[in-house]
């Protein structure tokens, strides 16, 4: 369980501890017995403990028996919904009633162990007994079922939360309205139908790499939720392919991404020999060839970032030849000429170059087509809300 789960063996043993101890209760405990139990690891011999709360009468509310109610329900105090509750509470606002087998008064307290004070818990040993019905070992078995689950959940959820921001690796298990759920080993991930890339098609047992976004804790156990289409899942991947991301060398400004079609990423580097955008490509292209191998063809422009807005504005721009860049910093403007011939370059197929550049720069960019002295026509591009919030 310690190699296979990541349990640790402590867990192991407190949850058959507790398992006994709660069988020991069922078959020969009194209701509202605080009773645990102790196992020897070299001798495998059981010890149990009734524990009681040192009291004093100003600290607790003593209630008077009825004779016509029974001492077990007296013990006890009565639900709205007629179930019977322990009268020990949780809450320091609410009395504490007086329970016999909770609670043991200070002046018999010091007559056990003398230096005891309010507070203090005593152990009573009990006789080991070893026979056990039905019912109480499958109470036990519950027990240790329930505790072996929770170890497990605290396991996973500590495994996956440390690599949250990573890309991680899966099988696809299943497909169900759109999403696909991929077996991670030790627990499931979900990529939802809006993190996928669009186009990509999945089947059960497809090997696929993914962006972890979330960890999340839900009553049926640890959810991942993951990601293809997330921003992050392009940086995650250069990082794999180029060294000088992993170590900081190169860092990645701003990236704009529309996933299967086309995204710009802004680099830059404090190395003056350093070439960014060059090692990002690669040599002949074969760190860019390889990330875009693996969102399905989907373009990929790298351009090098600058503290120049005009600079920096014109080449997110690129392929597309930019003339000049007039910029409104109030309004956070920019109106770019190019020559008439640049105009669809610029604009791009449904207006996708000029909407990932300003979405890339934070700026809303007019295009303006110039041929001689005559303005043809003029294309605003607003930025989108996203990259405004």
């Amino acid at each position: 369980m310690e190699q296979e789960r990541g349990i640790p063996k402590e867990k192991m043993i407190e949850a058959i501890e507790m398992a006994l101890a709660t069988a020991y209760k069922k078959e020969y405990g009194k209701r509202g017995q605080i009773i645990k139990a102790k196992i020897d690891l070299n001798s495998g011999k059981m010890e149990f403990f009734q524990v009681k709360n040192v009291v004093d009468k100003d600290s607790v509310i003593i209630r008077e028996e009825k004779e016509d109610e029974p001492k077990e329900e007296n013990a006890f105090r009565k639900s709205g919904e007629g179930r019977f509750e322990p009268e020990i509470e949780n809450d320091p606002n609410k009395p504490v009633y007086y329970n016999p087998e909770h609670h043991t008064f200070l002046a018999d307290a010091k007559k056990i162990k003398k230096d005891a004070k309010i507070g203090d818990e005593l152990i009573f040993p009990l006789e080991e007994k070893a026979d056990y019905g039905r019912i109480a070992a499958q109470t036990a078995k519950q027990v240790i079922i329930q505790k072996i689950r929770e170890a497990e959940k605290v396991s996973v959820f500590k495994e996956y939360g440390q690599k949250e921001g990573t890309i991680v690796s899966g099988t696809v298990q299943r497909i169900e309205r759109g999403n696909v759920y991929v077996d991670m080993g030790r627990a499931t991930a979900v990529l939802p139908f809006e993190e996928q890339i669009p186009g990509e098609r999945y089947k059960a047992g497809d090997r696929i790499r993914t962006y972890l976004y979330r960890v999340e804790e839900t009553p049926k156990g640890i959810f991942l939720r993951v990601s293809r289409s997330h921003p992050k899942f392009l940086e995650e991947l250069f990082k794999i392919e180029a060294p000088e991301i992993a170590t900081g060398v190169v860092e990645i400004k701003a990236i704009a991404r529309e996933a299967g079609a086309r995204t710009k990423i802004a680099v830059a580097t404090k190395d003056e020999h350093l070439d960014p955008v060059g090692s990002m490509v690669g040599q002949r292209g074969v760190r860019v060839a390889t990330v875009t191998s693996e969102l399905g063809g989907e373009k990929i422009d790298i351009i090098e970032w600058s503290a120049d807005q005009k600079k920096f504005i014109a080449d997110s721009l690129s392929p597309a030849e930019v003339l000049s860049v007039e910029i409104d910093d109030k309004e956070k403007k920019a109106t770019v000429e190019v020559s008439a011939d640049q105009q669809s370059l610029a604009i791009g197929k449904g207006g996708q170059n000029v909407r990932l550049a300003a979405k890339l720069t934070g700026w809303k960019i007019d295009i303006i087509a110039v041929e001689g002295e005559y303005v043809e026509e003029e294309v605003v591009e607003e930025v989108p809300e996203e990259t405004k919030k």
